[in-house]
């Protein structure tokens, strides 16, 4: 007698009926245990994130007791009072720290998020938000600030702006040279972004070594490391909306991405055209990616480890990693920065440093305790 094969055909040659009561009381029980488990997951995710925040907005090399900073959060958002001694107080809770941690809140979600997309969009395990060059890039409109002064009528504004416009013109290159009549394909993506990277990375290097000023390789290097410290309240709108946009379209596309998954081939056989679908995921990768880096630097591993960490955990259907990921990445954000501020102060970390430190041997550790391969299990 055959054996059940992969379409689901039993010993006797038969298929199980549609029809079959039991077999659709089975589906839909699955399903509703799998709803049940992401809506829990979600939600113990999003109590760890609010509990967390308002944590690491007490925490700091100046401590503020939790009731004094809810007292504080909840006059300012209420329009309260507070007594003219705990101004200063009020002011390091509100102005310093809550437009801090909820950028790297966003930050987080935001490079998570743009991870999924990336190593959907090359279907390359080791892509991450900054493989295509535009980090790089974005460090060269840095350096240009910090080493010549340029964009300097900008003031505070003059190194986001740069990081901003130099990211979006290296991801116009990185487009321009991968592009070819046959479309643009994943390998060539990866390749002329690599490439390019490079370039822009001698650019930098060469324009740090010529300077005549001693401490520009230093600031460059903390911001290409990652740093949050220069969060204000005007700093969050623009990459807030950013990652919000990024988060909605990529839920639209979902389905797409697992069938894009597959492979071209078999995605335009199941009508899913990957040349146009992979055009608009790098645009939408190239503004966020670049919204991101001209509020925080370029944070490494986020955006290249979380995404494998819940596909790991919870499987690799796209409709469900896009919800986990984002608040997964912001948890870890947040303490990651509670870590770079408080760990040596009064001085700080780069993020980059942490990261890599606290998240390279718990990959390995989950990924040897558990056989995993990119995209399933």
């Amino acid at each position: 007698m055959p054996e059940t094969d992969r379409a689901g055909v039993d010993q006797g040659g038969s298929a199980p009926s549609d029809a079959d009561p039991t077999s659709k009381a089975l589906r839909r029980g699955g399903r509703v245990q799998s709803r049940h488990g992401l809506v829990l997951t979600v939600l113990g995710l999003s109590i760890a994130i609010a509990v967390s925040v308002v944590v690491a907005i007490s925490l700091g090399p100046t401590t503020v007791p939790l009731s004094d900073t809810l007292r504080y959060l909840g006059a300012a958002l209420t329009g309260g009072t507070i007594d003219a001694v705990e101004v200063s107080q009020y002011t390091i809770i509100w102005e310093v720290r809550t437009p801090r941690v909820l950028l790297a809140v966003v930050v987080g979600a935001g490079l998570s998020v743009i991870g999924v997309a990336v190593q959907a969009m090359v279907r390359n395990a080791l892509a991450d938000p900054f493989v295509l060059g535009i980090s790089s890039g974005a460090s060269v409109g840095a350096s240009a600030v910090v080493v010549f002064g340029a964009f300097a009528a900008l003031g505070v504004y003059a190194l986001s702006a740069a990081a901003f416009l130099s990211a979006l013109a290296a991801s116009a290159l990185v487009y321009a040279a991968a592009h070819s009549r046959a479309g643009l394909s994943p390998l060539r993506l990866v390749l002329t972004g690599v490439v390019l990277a490079y370039g822009f990375q001698a650019i930098m290097t060469v324009m740090i070594f010529l300077s005549p000023n001693g401490e520009a390789a230093r600031t460059v290097l903390f911001w290409l490391l990652g740093s949050l410290g220069a969060a204000t309240w005007t700093s969050l709108p623009i990459a807030t909306v950013a990652v919000l946009i990024a988060l909605i379209v990529l839920h639209r596309r979902s389905r797409s991405l697992d069938v894009m998954a597959m492979g071209d081939e078999t995605a335009g056989s199941l009508g899913v055209d990957s040349t146009s679908l992979r055009r608009g995921l790098f645009l939408l990768t190239a503004v966020v990616t670049g919204a991101i880096v001209a509020v925080s630097g370029a944070i490494g591993f986020v955006g290249l480890v979380m995404p494998h960490l819940v596909r790991l955990l919870f499987g690799s259907s796209h409709a469900k990693v896009l919800i986990i990921t984002p608040l997964a990445g912001a948890l870890f954000l947040v303490w990651v920065d509670l870590v770079s501020r408080t760990l040596v102060a009064p001085r700080e970390l780069p993020l980059g440093v942490i990261t890599a430190l606290v998240g390279v041997p718990v990959f390995i550790t989950l990924m040897r305790r558990r056989g995993y391969v990119f995209g399933g299990r």
